[in-house]
């Protein structure tokens, strides 16, 4: 799929079909996650994936009971490593660069299930603690990334228009 098609396909789905997804195409969307820009090339973040099914669960009862989360084959849980990043660039690493390396993977993530016919959506209302409590980490949560093949095509969301959007300095 050529790449602006990819862009302009994505879009937050929330009702996923009980199929498993593919091992080749979960390795793609690793392996995209792993291509992800990240600040001094230090991908100061971590992945949990989960398939479990009782896992899932208590991810989405830690996502305020948003339990489509429950229903995807595949979810993706991105988790800041502020040391990783605070190694090199200090206290700027640690509260902003690991943060935003763990969202452009994230963004990667759902940009490739995009492209491998996939939906996904972006879950960022969570209990930081409960998550961290279920997958086991002290790492921060940054997103849930829910995955997989979707049971609803919902309508895409109004953008606001470019205009609108950007400022100019000429």
């Amino acid at each position: 799929m050529e790449f602006f098609d990819v862009i302009k396909r994505r879009k937050s789905v929330r009702a996923f079909l009980d199929k498993e997804i593919p091992k080749d195409m979960e390795m793609k969307i690793k392996e995209a996650i792993n291509l992800a820009p990240s600040a001094g090339d230090l991908q100061s973040y971590k992945v949990f994936v989960v398939k479990n099914e009782s896992i899932k669960k208590r991810i989405a009862d830690a996502a305020y009971g948003q339990m489509f989360v429950a229903d995807a084959p595949l979810v993706l849980v991105f988790c800041a490593d502020a040391r990783r990043s605070s190694s090199k660039y200090g206290r700027r690493g640690m509260e902003l660069y690991a943060l935003q390396d763990a969202t452009i993977a994230a963004a990667y993530a759902q940009l490739a299930a995009t492209a491998l016919g996939l939906s996904s959506v972006w879950v960022g209302a969570f209990d930081e603690d409960d998550v961290k409590e279920v997958i086991r980490t002290e790492l921060r949560p940054v997103a849930i990334i829910p995955i997989g093949y979707a049971a609803k095509n919902p309508e895409r969301t109004p953008r606001r228009s470019v205009e609108e959007l950007f400022e100019e300095y000429l």
